[in-house]
């Protein structure tokens, strides 16, 4: 799986569904994510935008259609396939998955150490990174100690910590005020400019309204597991 260029396809769903049990999430879904660019997923709840950005991840195989990441189908890749693929895609959770017990810094940290990579050897990249999502002063801190917006800032750091190609967000503003949604998005929008690919599912209408001023995006709306519109501007 070789570095993807500008514009390149990152990320293809082709006839995707996935169904758990007898329940249909996704149905027939079409989907490419080209490098560098910016979406939006949105839908009512039970839409699939979760399941969705499952399959993005490869943490779900679909029950048909096929999954291509940076070029290999997913179904293809074996366990080490799948950590080196994961290497490129950072991913923040709805519910921020942290370990209570490690400090802010180890729980950023954390995706270094799963790839092996002494964190200690990172502390320098690891200062900075605090710094850009405006946490210096918390790096000692335990997640309980939080608020929900330093959460979701520390989340968006262990996310890209790992200088991934592709970033996926599930709600990042969904527990936050709306200052703190104004900051998360800027701090995305950042990273788009470095040439990163992100797609962030929410039912934000607002936020994706105040996305118009700052970056071209595409909207992605989801229902009952099939896409109903892609490619509309903000």
């Amino acid at each position: 799986m070789s570095r993807a260029g500008p514009g390149h396809v990152v990320i293809a769903l082709s006839d995707v569904s996935y169904s758990y049990g007898d329940r249909p999430l996704i149905a027939g879904l079409d989907l490419s994510l080209a490098q560098g660019s910016f979406h939006f997923l949105t839908g009512p709840s039970g839409s699939g935008k979760t399941t969705l950005l499952k399959l993005c991840y490869m943490e779900l195989l679909p029950t048909h259609g096929a999954v291509s990441v940076f070029g290999t189908d997913a179904a293809t890749l074996d366990r080490d396939g799948v950590a080196r693929a994961r290497q490129r895609i950072g991913i923040v959770h709805q519910d921020c998955q942290f370990i209570d017990h490690l400090t802010v810094s180890e729980n950023v940290a954390m995706p270094l150490s799963v790839a092996g990579r002494d964190p200690e050897r990172e502390r320098e990249n690891l200062a900075e990174l605090l710094a850009w999502v405006g946490l210096s002063g918390h790096a000692d801190a335990r997640p309980p100690q939080l608020s929900g917006g330093e959460r979701q800032r520390a989340a968006l750091a262990r996310a890209v910590i790992m200088s991934p190609d592709v970033i996926l967000a599930d709600e990042p503003t969904g527990n936050v005020d709306w200052e703190m949604s104004e900051r998360l998005l800027m701090l995305l929008v950042q990273l788009h400019k470095m040439g990163k690919t992100i797609l962030i599912a929410t039912h934000d209408l607002a936020l994706i309204r105040q996305a118009k001023g700052h970056l071209q995006a595409r909207v992605l709306r989801l229902r009952e597991g099939r896409l109903q519109s892609a490619g509309s501007d903000l």
